[in-house]
Order: C-alpha cells, then sequence, then structure tokens
C-alpha cells in the first residue's frame, strides 16, 4: 500500500472540524490570564462522596510510579525529559495520587508537589499545559479540595488560570475522550468557583456535554471507542458529574441531571455484560487493568451515590448457569454467550467510529473466554501507546484471537493511533437451541487482498464445551486462526497435534481438538497492564483448505 493510499484511507473518514481544528490547534497560543482567582461558591448541598480510590502514585516526596516504572524528580526540567515516555510524563502531571488510595499519609508530599508543579511549569509551556492532562489535573485538584483540604490562595489562582487556558483550547480536532474530558474540568471549576467568569465555564463544559454524552455513549451503553477500558474511565465521569450535581444543587438543570442518570445505569449494565467473572473488564481495543476502575468499584460509586446499581461481580460459579443465557449488544458490536462454567465475550462490530479509530485494534471477529471463574483464552492486552513496532504488535491482528490470512492484518492499523481500511461486520446471526447459544458472524478486512476473501465464524457453547468454525471465502493463499491463552493456562498437544490438553491454574483439565489440519505452539506474551509483559502459549492453526474448526470440552 503506498504512503498516498494510506494517508487517503486514514483521512477521508475524519470530520471537517478534526482538519482545521488541527490547524488551528498549532497555530493558536492564547495568552495566559495571571488573574486573581474568583471567588470559591458556596457548597450548598450533601457532601463530595469519595469516587474509587486508585493506586497510589507517590512513592516518596518526588519519586513516582507509573506505568510500571519509577522515577525520581529531581530537577524542574523533568517535568518534560525528552527521554522519558511521553505516557509518563502526563501520568505525572495528572495529579492521580491526590485522590488514591490512602491519600490523606501523604499529604505533606502532596502540597508540597502543588506548590512545586506551579514554580516549575511556566503558564502555557510544557507537557502539563497540554489540554488532557490539563484536564485531569483540574479535575483531580477540585476534587481534592472538595473532600475538605483547605487551599493556599496561589493554588486557587494557579487553578483559575489553568481554567482559563483550558477553556481556549478545547480538543474540538480530537474529539472522543479527550473533548469529554475537557468539559468535565470545564464543569468542575466552573461550579467549584463563583461569579460570571466560573458561570461561563461551566456554561461551556454542560454546552459540550449537551452534544457528546448522546453521540459518545451509544444506546446499549457503551462507549463509542468500544474500549472496555475507555467506557470505565468515562462511566466514572458521568459519576463525577452526578456527584458534583448534589454538591451544587439547582447548579445543573434536572433534565440534564436525569440525562446523567440514566445514562450511567446503562453504563454499568454495559460494563456488567463486558466484565469476567473474575471482576475484570474483557481485553478488547486498547485495554489494561490498573488505569481505570472495576465494575466492583464503579457499581460501588454508584450506590453511594444513590443509584441503583447492578452486581457489582458476575459470581458464575461452577455450573450455576444450566441453560443459555444470550446478551447482545448491537450498538457497540459485542456479545456476551453464558452458560454452565463458561462465560464467552466476542466482537462482532466495527473497530470504533469512523472519524475516530485511535484506540481501535485489528481485533474483529476475536473473543474471550472464562472457566469455572478464570480466564483462558484472552487477547493480548495492552502495555504501551506511542509509535513503535512494539505497539503496532499489539494492535494487530495476530496478538488476539482471530484469523490471520496471508499475514495481514484485518484492519490496516498504524502509527500508533491510525487506521487506513478498516474490517465491516457482515451477516451477523445468533440463537439458542436447547443448551446451546450460539452467534456468527463475517467481515470484509481482507477483501482488499488478492483472491477477496471473507472471514466468516461460529461459535457454538453449551453446558460441556465451545466449538469455533472458521470459513474463509474466495481465495487466499495462507490463513491461520490464533488462540492466545491466560499465562497460567498450561497448554500441551498430542502428538499427532491435532488436539492437547489445557490445565488451569486450579488443576481443571480441559480438551481441545480439531477436525482438520495440525496445530503448532508459539510463546507470546500478555499485557495485563501498561508497561508489562507476561509470557504466555499461543495456539497457532494452519487452514488446510477454506476451513477450520476448534473445540474445548470441559
Amino acid at each position: 500500500m503506498t504512503l498516498f493510499a494510506r494517508y487517503f484511507h486514514t483521512l477521508r473518514h475524519l470530520r471537517p472540524v478534526q482538519i482545521y481544528g488541527r490547524l488551528w490547534f498549532r497555530l493558536y497560543r492564547p495568552r495566559p490570564d495571571s488573574r486573581p482567582a474568583p471567588p470559591l461558591r458556596v457548597v450548598a448541598g450533601g457532601s463530595w462522596v469519595a469516587p474509587p480510590a486508585g493506586e497510589p502514585r507517590l512513592l516518596g516526596p518526588v519519586t513516582f510510579r507509573f506505568l510500571d516504572e519509577t522515577r525520581t524528580l529531581a530537577d524542574p526540567g523533568d517535568w518534560n525529559r525528552p527521554d522519558w515516555d511521553k505516557l509518563w510524563l502526563y501520568n505525572l502531571h495528572y495529579f492521580d495520587d491526590l485522590n488514591a488510595e490512602e491519600a490523606g499519609v501523604r499529604r505533606e508530599w502532596q502540597c508540597a508537589l502543588i506548590a512545586r508543579w506551579i514554580a516549575d511549569n511556566p503558564p502555557g509551556h510544557g507537557n502539563g499545559w497540554e489540554p488532557y492532562p490539563l484536564s485531569l489535573r483540574i479535575v483531580n485538584w477540585v476534587q481534592w479540595l472538595l473532600a475538605g483540604h483547605a487551599p493556599q490562595p496561589s493554588w486557587l489562582d494557579s487553578l483559575a488560570m489553568q481554567a482559563r487556558y483550558l477553556a481556549r483550547r478545547l480538543e474540538w480536532h480530537l474529539l472522543g475522550n479527550h473533548l469529554f474530558a475537557n468539559a468535565k474540568a470545564l464543569v468542575h471549576v466552573g461550579l467549584f468557583f463563583d461569579g460570571s467568569e466560573a458561570d461561563s465555564w461551566l456554561a461551556t463544559g454542560l454546552r459540550v456535554l449537551d452534544r457528546q454524552l448522546p453521540e459518545q455513549i451509544l444506546p446499549d451503553g457503551g462507549h463509542f471507542e468500544l474500549s472496555p477500558m475507555y467506557h470505565a474511565i468515562l462511566l466514572k465521569d458521568v459519576l463525577d458529574l452526578l456527584n458534583l450535581a448534589q454538591v451544587y444543587p439547582g447548579r445543573i438543570g434536572a433534565s440534564q441531571t436525569a440525562q446523567w442518570c440514566d445514562t450511567a445505569s446503562r453504563m454499568l449494565d454495559w460494563l456488567r455484560a463486558m466484565t469476567h467473572p473474575e471482576g475484570g473488564f474483557a481485553f478488547f481495543n486498547d485495554a489494561a487493568f490498573g488505569i481505570a476502575p472495576t465494575l466492583a468499584e464503579l457499581a460501588g460509586y454508584a450506590r453511594r451515590l444513590g443509584m441503583f446499581a447492578p452486581a457489582a461481580a458476575l459470581s458464575e460459579a461452577r455450573g450455576s448457569t444450566a441453560t443459555p443465557r444470550f446478551a447482545l449488544l448491537p450498538d457497540s458490536g459485542y456479545a456476551r454467550l453464558q452458560t454452565g462454567p463458561a462465560v464467552l465475550l466476542v466482537d462482532v462490530g466495527m473497530i470504533g467510529p469512523e472519524y475516530l479509530p485511535g484506540h481501535a485494534h485489528a481485533d474483529t471477529l476475536s473473543f474471550e473466554l472464562s472457566l469455572f471463574g478464570q480466564r483462558v483464552v484472552v487477547n493480548s492486552g495492552t502495555s504501551c501507546y506511542g509509535t513503535g513496532s512494539e505497539r503496532q504488535r499489539q494492535r494487530g491482528t495476530a496478538a488476539h484471537n482471530t484469523v490471520v490470512v496471508n499475514g495481514q492484518d484485518s484492519s490496516e492499523v498504524w502509527g500508533g493511533f491510525r487506521v487506513a481500511r478498516r474490517a465491516r461486520p457482515l451477516g451477523l446471526r445468533w440463537g439458542e437451541e436447547g443448551a446451546e447459544a450460539w452467534i456468527e458472524c463475517g467481515h470484509d478486512g481482507y477483501w482488499r487482498l488478492p483472491g477477496r476473501p471473507l472471514h466468516f465464524r461460529r461459535w457454538q457453547i453449551g453446558v460441556a464445551g465451545l466449538s469455533i468454525h472458521d470459513r474463509i471465502g474466495g481465495g487466499c493463499r495462507h490463513a491461520v486462526a490464533r488462540y492466545h491463552f491466560h499465562p497460567t493456562v498450561r497448554v500441551e498437544l498430542n502428538p499427532d497435534r491435532q488436539g492437547g490438553t489445557l490445565q488451569l491454574l486450579d488443576g481443571t483439565a480441559l480438551a481441545f481438538r480439531l477436525a482438520t489440519g495440525a496445530a503448532r505452539m508459539a510463546t507470546t506474551t500478555w499485557h495485563p497492564r501498561f508497561g508489562t509483559s507476561e509470557p504466555n502459549v499461543c495456539l497457532e492453526i494452519p487452514f488446510n483448505g477454506p476451513e477450520a474448526y476448534f473445540s474445548i470440552r470441559w
């Protein structure tokens, strides 16, 4: 594919605002406004309800741990060190530790760090003044202060300066979760301060949310970027907004608050469907643990806010469901099939919104499987961002439980956050037959290749097993079905390489079989957290003809 064609197939999906917005964003640099902060708004409602607390990030007065890497802030220039990973530096500027577990014991360090950030980061310069870290820091500072910490006048002046700067740097060129974070920050600071200037921040934030919430949250409750991790982040955002509405009653309209409540309820239901029995969400598109709250944490937060919430976890015990349960998320393109000890989560949808596929992976028709409360078949997760080869590999089709044709990706992921030609689902069908449930779908992601191949897959699951039937329509030189197993699963091939055994961590033994061809095992890696790689086994099944069959029995 030529460079011109790659850019053409990438850029043709963008909205005009993303194109001229990028030019505006590069050329326009607002002048920081250092006027004193407005007065604080009187809290007339209930107390701030503590959101889910994240992991501690501050290990010492100036020592931090993000993305599995520990570094010390020794010099003012370290806030923007060019030899440190950009995402790590972003995390440094978020100030997540203010609201992390046992944050109170680090209060002295945190106060000193706020003062140091103000001193070391001149207004408008460096990573900390980019809109996304700026938004997250504003939210963290405001929530920390609402939790009862007394502010210094210099902190409030800086917070107001950051709000003024953000209000003129909204990320319309990126849209998606970035723009949502910008709006959320303006609502926070617009309610925290009083007066006409604060009211303008609040009005801007609410206006953006009015437009973005119905667009970003699909009718089935899923966030439109189709990453369970980002979905959980956005769900906490919506719950935080409801929290603010209770602290400052009467400042948010009743209809808007009702919309937020309905949205949060649908988002909780969606996350429940996309959560494995052990309590963690599935790894489709960009997803990893340690970044977003879990279903249990978010459901607990919703209950503390007075919302009705679904069960905090899906505790399917061994043999707890004798009949199949099928849940299709039609707007997101995900499905959950549950029967007996098994939970199957499958991807039968688009990779994401056409104009915003930055967090998409080439994972169409991939799936994850839990048995007896343990993850067994897993997508490879996400350990890094950026534009390097490892980021490219983790986004590629081969890192997921689906079929690779002619060594190509089903969607042309490239450049860290770009996608050219995309796979589109075809012929989705599903049903239940007695004690079994099934779903089948195809995609046209390989239509661009010689022979115009189409991939079709059928999953059928019952109380005693799962079978997968893959078929390639059209012609192709080579096709391989790949199945990645959790690092705790021990995989052994029979001598004929047409079957074998899987041993789970608790000792449960499973059998797998191929109807045609011979399997081989490869060592790959699983990435449950940013900065983390764990070795695991991938079973590769080359096609011997146009079809391949794989089954697991328990």
